[in-house]
């Protein structure tokens, strides 16, 4: 019986690479590993090892590129599966002036020229760098 229950306790155990590649957040485990070393994965403020054991009620805090996220775990999940499931072990906590700052970044204003109009003329350069320097388009971003 004894040893039934230190088996039960050594399969809880999980590593949190192994963790943040199984929920999705990177997309092998060994990006998940060098995040962790690189000290972009923290618990608390503090830095955690890929080899941190990860427990229900963490919270982690996981920089990815410019991306920043907040996990809470809710459960522990050995195996990587798809998003929808995935979703159903962590609880994402990231403050939302952080979201919005991230997405916000991708829907800037692009200008655009019709397919197959060429190479702009001297009087299209200097129109779009009018444009460029306007006050108009410096209050967009």
């Amino acid at each position: 019986m004894l040893v039934f229950l230190a088996m039960a306790n050594e399969s809880e155990k999980l590593r949190i690479d192994k963790y943040l590649w199984a929920i999705r957040i990177f997309k092998t485990r060994s990006l998940a590993t060098e995040a962790c070393k690189a000290g972009r994965v923290k618990l608390n403020g503090q830095n955690v090892k890929p080899s941190y054991v990860v427990k229900v009620g963490d919270t982690f805090a996981v920089q990815k590129g410019i991306e920043r996220k907040v996990i809470f775990v809710t459960g522990l999940l050995e195996r990587r599966v798809d998003a929808k499931t995935a979703i159903q072990f962590y609880e994402d906590h990231t403050p939302v002036e952080e979201t919005h700052g991230y997405k916000s970044m991708f829907q800037a204003p692009i200008l655009k020229r019709d397919r197959g109009a060429g190479r702009p003329t001297k009087r299209d350069r200097r129109e779009i760098d009018d444009l460029k320097s306007s006050e108009w388009w410096k209050n967009e971003d």
